[in-house]
């Protein structure tokens, strides 16, 4: 297999899923959709691909093959969708909290 590919794979093969997930954190929730928010979840979603991407890679070249071949493609796509999902996670907490929280609350006069 090429190199390249072998070490993209997980990334490759998760690629739709995240495109799923990534669209489900976008859309929702349909309130309050300011340009802060567009761009706040632009860079979630930027930030969110990159952390995966590094954690495939660590986990693909860190993994101990003395178990198996196979080991290093597990522990990758087991470490990305793990750091994907982090980063989402994250986003969402820190969006309701600094984002839709604050536009719920009335300002007092």
């Amino acid at each position: 297999m090429n190199p390249t590919v072998q070490i993209n794979l997980a990334l490759i093969l998760f690629l739709p899923w995240y495109a799923i997930l990534a669209g489900l954190y976008w859309f929702y929730p349909r309130h309050t959709r300011t340009r802060t928010r567009r761009l706040f979840d632009a860079g979630a979603l930027i930030v969110s691909l990159g952390l995966s991407i590094v954690a495939m890679r660590w986990g693909f070249l860190t993994a101990d093959t003395s178990v198996g071949v196979l080991w290093k493609q597990v522990l990758a796509t087991s470490v990305s969708y793990g750091a994907f999902l982090g980063g989402l996670t994250a986003a969402c907490l820190a969006r309701h909290y600094l984002i839709l929280r604050p536009a719920r609350i009335p300002a007092s006069e």
